[in-house]
């Protein structure tokens, strides 16, 4: 805690005063140009990967990167709510699905049943990927777990971006040219980043 604490007054002394006149224009409102939809994962730094500054992202952060299909419902959603607000309220023009290497929450797929006594709400939310483990599954019959690991983080961006789509106001504006949509891996040992070229169906080198 004492870290957090000093990092909060260095802030304040030093970035806030940099950029003094940029924070106070964001008091005022927010216009990001970007809905960053990421994992949880600490060495995920979505602002420090992309080299932006604060007001440009609207960020949506969650065990490995995943996007519920899309539904009307009274219940409590905050995914679905945040990217209702990014697309309908703030009207951002790109979304970015971020997944990356060695990624907790996709290697627990292929954990024991028993990994989980201690996670119930982790499984639960893991459910929704499990579609991208079993497509692993039928096309590495004999992978190891690190090769079905690596397909499944990258497949699994390309499947939140199907079920990105299955929201009628996203659909409707990505068809109209009105919003991009782009999946990027990540890979954190060497800061190289993906992007899926969706004509190709493979993810190539961000130069």
């Amino acid at each position: 805690m004492k870290k957090l604490i000093e990092g909060a007054v260095a802030f304040r002394q030093n970035d806030f005063e940099t950029h003094e006149q940029l924070f106070s224009e964001l008091g005022k409102a927010q216009n990001p140009h970007t809905l960053f939809i990421g994992c949880s994962d600490s060495r995920l730094v979505p602002s420090m990967i992309t080299t932006t500054m604060p007001g440009e992202l609207f960020i949506i952060r969650n065990v490995a990167n995943i996007v519920p299909t899309y539904q009307q419902t009274g219940e409590y959603l905050a995914a679905v709510s945040a990217i209702e607000f990014a697309i309908q309220g703030l009207e951002v023009e790109n979304i970015v699905v971020c997944g990356h290497s060695n990624c907790g929450g996709i290697a627990a797929l292929y954990k024991p049943a028993e990994y989980f006594q201690k996670l119930p709400h982790t499984r639960k939310w893991l459910e929704l990927a499990v579609p991208v483990k079993e497509k692993v599954l039928r096309l590495l019959p004999e992978g190891n777990n690190a090769s079905r690991e690596w397909l499944t983080e990258q497949m699994n961006i390309v499947e939140q971006i199907k079920h990105l789509l299955t929201y009628p106001y996203i659909a409707e504006k990505y068809e109209k040219g009105l919003l991009t949509i782009s999946g990027w891996y990540y890979i954190i040992e060497t800061g190289e980043i993906f992007s899926y070229n969706k004509d190709e169906g493979f993810f190539e080198l961000i130069n």
